[in-house]
């Protein structure tokens, strides 16, 4: 898939980018914690009878039986039968409740860390899910953004979650664990970063024929570029350079001419569609169409000519784009 344009950005932050047990936040590291105590008891207790049941089979074999012997029977070499032994009925019935109880303690506990109110003032971003991307709203700061959550470094983030259409589930496996995003009801809960970092994002209920494609990134940085970063948001876009200046406003032409306006917000402009994602600062996007190709001119290319053959049942529709008007979209786009 990868020389195809598919998924290259799994290679950018090393093997097993969505690996739960490599927690990157306070969130992740209080479930790691309780799987590590269910792990400990499981274990222990996985332990204990392979124990017992090696010693059982070792201890009461039939030590008369021979290969190509008659078996014979002999009450007399039979175990000591414990049936109704009341003290071994005790101790099997209580070992197990005290595991229950070491268990429940750690996972009553989190529960309730998880359920409170963040630590310290929040950021509050409201996150709604579409079929078959994810929006992100920043209320306190008029931005908003899609399939890239940028938060601070040591911030907790005070996430409210909508849906737009069907049952979908926010997961960020080093950051927090799944959250329902149901049509009709707002849920709630929040994560926080310790590192900076690119964290990986998923779907996690089924949606449709693209839910395996329904990505996003969680970018963590440090607090002063996340203030820059909410600073610049908006701002008039301008091509690049003075080379890409005739492409630059030659693609914005044609955005507003194919419609893309109708569906799509760019800050700064008066393109104010609010169907599809919001693309200001699009072009400081690791991803296209929601994660499942790198932000390259070649995969723009692809993805605004027919978004449909990359991802199956995708609501944006296919253009007849020339070469020439390809090259001046992307251009256009890429300068946001």
């Amino acid at each position: 898939m990868g020389s195809a344009g598919l998924n290259p950005v799994f290679a950018q932050s090393g093997p097993a980018p969505q690996n739960w047990m490599h927690p990157g936040g306070i969130i992740a590291r209080w479930q790691l914690n309780v799987f590590h105590v269910s792990l400990a008891i499981v274990l222990t207790v996985a332990a204990v009878v392979s124990v017992l049941l090696i010693y059982t089979l070792w201890k009461f074999r039939d030590r008369s039986y021979r290969p190509g012997l008659e078996r014979k029977a002999d009450p007399a070499g039979l175990p000591p039968q414990i049936d109704g032994n009341h003290t071994l009925e005790i101790i099997w019935t209580v070992i197990p409740v005290i595991l229950l109880v070491v268990l429940a303690v750690p996972t009553v506990r989190t529960n309730y860390l998880l359920a409170s109110p963040p630590p310290s003032d929040p950021i509050p971003v409201r996150v709604i899910a579409y079929q078959w991307w994810w929006a992100f709203e920043y209320p306190e700061h008029g931005v908003v953004t899609a399939n890239e959550l940028r938060i601070a470094v040591g911030k907790p983030v005070q996430l409210t979650f909508e849906s737009n259409d069907v049952i979908h589930k926010f997961w960020v496996p080093q950051l927090a664990g799944k959250m329902d995003v149901i049509p009709g009801r707002i849920n709630q809960s929040w994560l926080q970063a310790d590192r900076e970092g690119v964290f990986y994002g998923q779907c996690a209920e089924l949606c449709g024929p693209s839910h395996a494609h329904m990505r996003f990134r969680v970018i963590a940085q440090p607090e002063h570029e996340f203030e820059a970063w909410i600073a610049s948001y908006g701002r008039e876009p301008q091509p690049r350079s003075e080379a890409e200046a005739a492409a630059f406003h030659r693609g914005m032409e044609i955005f507003a001419a194919r419609g893309c306006s109708a569906c799509h917000t760019i800050e700064g402009t008066v393109f104010q569609g609010k169907v599809g994602p919001n693309l200001t600062g699009f072009g400081s996007r690791m991803t296209v169409g929601a994660g499942i190709m790198s932000n390259t001119r070649e995969n723009l290319a692809r993805w605004v000519t027919n978004p449909g053959a990359l991802k199956p049942g995708v609501m944006m529709p296919a253009h007849d784009l020339s070469r020439e008007e390809q090259d001046a979209l992307v251009t256009f786009l890429h300068s946001l």
